[in-house]
């Protein structure tokens, strides 16, 4: 399969209410590293009211955002539910950060207010804790190439993952998920949650191209090789992150 025939669709979800510390570059980072190697993107902006077809994409990104933005987006992802669970079981790719990964579990519950029902892609629930975990982050999977995964935290939500749902990674420094069972971020299928900003994807280019071939995958029912790229800048800036100090 010629890679300059392909082609990628991705969803922003709800932009203008969930894109703080900087969680455009994610969606960037997936737009210039298909493009660099020729095969088309399709980027769409889905907003509050517009309605998902789940035949379209082949990626779902969603960002991070205050107690009052996720409280709109909650509301909405609810008309949405069917066609999301539906994407996923087609092997479609999700990406959620931080108040977006919150939202791929059951729930969030607030210090006050009511409980923000999720979209319950992921078996996981958070809960709103009393201390905020705000520094860097160094993870480790079994599943990508480098194995270590960096980030910069910044939450006081308390997430815990159940059943068929895993890690997204193994904390070596910094809270992670709950600052108790080492855990960071959740996967299940082809769906990812994480709480690392900074954006995520600009500092692991290595897990940007797996979520790539994942979709590519999905689109084309085919294994997907992608085409070496010159990575020497965005590994060394990696690496130089690998165990940085809280």
């Amino acid at each position: 399969m010629e890679q300059e025939k392909l082609k990628i669709s991705i969803a922003h979800l709800y932009p203008k209410l969930l894109n703080i510390y900087g969680d455009f570059g994610n969606v960037l980072t997936l737009k210039n590293r298909c493009e660099w190697r020729g095969i088309e993107v399709e980027l769409t902006q889905v907003n509050i009211g517009d309605k998902i077809d789940p035949e379209k994409f082949d990626i779902y990104f969603i960002g991070g955002g205050q107690d009052k933005q996720q409280v709109e987006v909650s509301r909405e992802l609810q008309f949405q539910k069917d066609a999301l669970h539906f994407a996923m079981n087609e092997g479609a790719v999700f990406l959620g950060i931080c108040g977006g990964y919150q939202l791929f579990g059951h729930y969030y519950q607030p210090h006050n207010g009511a409980r923000l029902l999720g979209l319950g892609l992921l078996d996981a629930y958070t809960v709103a804790g009393n201390k905020r975990f705000i520094g860097n982050v160094t993870a480790k999977t079994d599943y990508v190439i480098p194995k270590t995964l960096v980030g910069f935290e910044n939450h006081s939500g308390l997430t815990y993952i159940q059943g068929e749902t895993k890690p997204l990674a193994i904390v070596e420094i910094g809270a992670g998920n709950n600052n108790k069972d080492k855990t960071e971020g959740a996967r299940f299928k082809n769906v990812f949650g994480t709480y690392l900003h900074g954006s995520f994807l600009p500092k692991n280019p290595h897990f940007a191209d797996y979520l790539i071939k994942l979709a590519l995958e999905k689109r084309y029912k085919n294994p997907v090789d992608l085409e070496k790229l010159d990575d020497e800048l965005e590994l060394k800036a990696h690496i130089s992150l690998i165990n940085k100090p809280y």
